[in-house]
């Protein structure tokens, strides 16, 4: 089933409107589509289709956009009811977390970038997952920090890849700052889902299919997703989480409180140090969970085509590299390399379009890997957050890009003595969330689990995470200096996720709301985001088209993604008879046509209305008071 969602009634800002949010059709359904591209080894949750010719949906006062339905009909109904920004994250992740469990959940993290309307303020807030107090830079390879046994039955579906579950709160520190509801009142519709219960979607259904043996390790976890015969629940499966209902209750009485102490918190502890299966257990404690905090940062924030575009600071790495691929581009007339054929679905891209997106990519990604990392453990090059994005320091690397061939690999800019080069973080189970509430405020919340599943450990209804995967195992690089994002007690792994807001320009400081947007799919969130930018900024595509528009990028390898799940790409003979795929390959690269598996969201300003779109890549919907 393909969704457009919408909140009946127009009305004035803030004024109850009549009648319940409601889901309707919304483009071809992806079972109608033809099969996809199969995922590449490590990608993000397995693809599922691409949904064609979804419709943008323009609203008049407020609208939110999650990558589920049910999830954006909990949170439209907070909106229409008066509710702010931040009183629908809280209630769309409550939902996410029992719809969606293998993407994002009260058992992992997330990071939000909030806009105040009245104040003009924009405030990034860090849930980040932390490391127990008692890991050690060991902590992901072996079982003592002596070696040489490593976790079982591995980093991932070990106790050692729990982080300190953060993303409560964020919300409580997001809804103290700007919630307008009790924080009470915005459980209801997740716990009732919960109790009463739902269908399996088909995206979960293929997800469960693909984790059912890591599941069956784990007790709730057996019992919750798989049938008694061990096989994957189907889709269309009505599935009730009474653990999960009551865990919700607790929180929503007690406050988040409830969980980092108290019962819930024990039983967390209990969870991840379980060694049934002969899993290696967790060094988490009770205090590690008591003594969590969300941290307040300032946001990063650089101009593109006259625009303000803000993002995360690290821990997360996607909001510089956002910010200095577009930094690059800057550089390059855009404009000139508009998408052909552009139809609801976005067209085809240029190929020369495509090729300077990817070489200004290589170019980001290759000091986000170098350099970037907990900020709180790290020094930051140049000794300042803003050195990677420096526009005197990207103009000296724009002549690194050639128009006639791609570069491969590009080396990171020189900041002196490096802080060790460290994996690509991969959120692969991650959901994004954009709203605009009617009060003019903001939110982009991107949240997850890590991997689908996360550890694959369950507790009270809810999946725990595997963030502490996001770290480098080895924590030293092969000349022996010590890795960025090594392993140390307290730390937060590096992020690849990219939370983003978007102002016009203004004659002294930050103009209107433009644009909010941001997306699931581990290190290439970077990628999905870009491309989204560039197709509003500078090719003028609606939010829908441009979410829509085929994934490419490339991280700092030969490779370049052009997602193959897209039916306007030829996949057949390896893309060889692709317009796109062909051209890409004559300028050198390494083309990668494994399915994407974005899940972006976008909401823009259509003054004096907004206009938003969901991915079709996912099961996500668009709801607000529709004109």
């Amino acid at each position: 089933m393909v969704w457009l969602a919408a909140c009946s009634g127009n009305h004035p800002p803030a004024a109850p409107a009549a009648g319940p949010c409601q889901i309707v059709p919304n483009g071809v359904p992806a079972s109608q589509m033809p099969s996809a591209a199969a995922p590449s080894a490590g990608s993000p949750e397995m693809a599922t289709g691409y949904r064609s010719d979804m419709a943008v949906v323009r609203t008049a006062h407020y609208a939110v956009a999650t990558a589920n339905p049910l999830s954006t009909r909990a949170a439209c109904q907070v909106l229409r009811d008066g509710g702010t920004a931040a009183d629908a994250m809280v209630a769309a992740q409550a939902v996410l977390g029992l719809v969606e469990p293998q993407s994002s959940g009260i058992g992992g993290g997330g990071f939000a970038l909030y806009y105040d309307a009245r104040a003009g303020s924009v405030q990034a807030y860090d849930g980040r997952e932390t490391a127990p107090a008692a890991a050690t830079e060991n902590y992901l390879r072996w079982i003592g920090d002596a070696g040489p046994a490593a976790p079982k039955p591995n980093a991932r579906a070990s106790g050692r890849s729990i982080g300190v579950p953060g993303v409560l709160r964020l919300l409580e520190l997001v809804h103290n700052d700007h919630g307008g509801k009790p924080w009470r009142d915005l459980f209801g519709f997740a716990q009732a889902l919960a109790d009463n219960g739902f269908d399996i979607s088909p995206r979960l259904a293929a997800a469960i299919a693909d984790s059912a043996a890591q599941l069956r390790a784990d007790p709730q976890a057996r019992g919750y997703f798989l049938s008694p015969d061990g096989g994957a629940k189907a889709a269309g499966t009505h599935l009730t989480n009474p653990a999960y209902a009551k865990t919700l209750s607790a929180i929503a009485s007690g406050g988040v409180n409830a969980f980092y102490t108290g019962e819930i918190a024990r039983d967390i502890v209990a969870a991840a140090r379980d060694t049934s299966g002969g899993r290696t257990p967790s060094l988490i404690t009770d205090a590690d969970l008591a003594g969590y905090a969300a941290k307040k940062r300032d946001p990063l924030c650089a101009t593109y085509r006259g625009r303000q575009v803000c993002g995360m600071p690290p821990p997360l790495s996607g909001g510089i590299a956002v910010a200095a691929t577009l930094g690059v581009l800057e550089h390059f007339p855009m404009r000139d390399y508009p998408p052909t054929r552009v139809d609801r679905n976005g067209g085809r891209p240029n190929v020369m379009g495509a090729h300077l997106v990817s070489e200004a990519e290589r170019l980001a990604y290759a000091d986000r890997d170098r350099y970037v990392g907990d900020p709180d453990f790290v020094g930051q090059p140049g000794g300042s957050l803003t050195a990677l994005i420096d526009p005197g320091y990207l103009a000296g690397r724009v002549p690194l890009i050639s128009p006639g061939r791609s570069m491969g690999t590009a080396k990171p800019g020189d900041f002196g003595a490096p802080t060790g080069a460290a994996p690509p973080g991969t959120e692969h189970g991650t959901s994004h969330v954009s709203v605009v509430d009617s009060y003019g405020n903001a939110a982009a919340f991107t949240t997850t689990v890590e991997s689908a599943f996360g550890s694959f450990h369950m507790v009270d209804g809810f999946v725990l995470n595997n963030q502490l995967t996001d770290f480098a195992t080895d924590p030293r690089a092969a000349d022996g200096s010590p890795v960025a994002n090594r392993v140390q007690p307290g730390k937060r792994p590096r992020s690849s996720m990219a939370p983003t807001l978007v102002f016009d320009a203004a004659p002294a400081g930050r103009g209107p709301l433009y644009a909010v947007t941001g997306s699931p799919g581990g290190s290439t969130i970077i990628q999905f985001v870009v491309k989204t930018l560039v197709a509003l900024l500078d090719w003028g595509l609606d939010p829908q088209q441009a979410v829509s528009l085929l994934d490419f990028g490339a991280d700092n390898s030969p490779a370049t993604n052009v997602g193959g799940e897209d039916p306007e790409i030829d996949t057949s003979d390896d893309g060889d008879h692709d317009p796109l795929v062909a051209g890409l390959r004559a300028l050198g690269h390494q083309v990668n046509l494994a399915a994407q598996s974005s899940g972006l969201s976008a909401i823009t300003r259509s003054s004096p209305d907004w206009a938003g779109g969901a991915d079709p890549r996912r099961e996500g919907a668009v709801m607000g008071d529709t004109r």
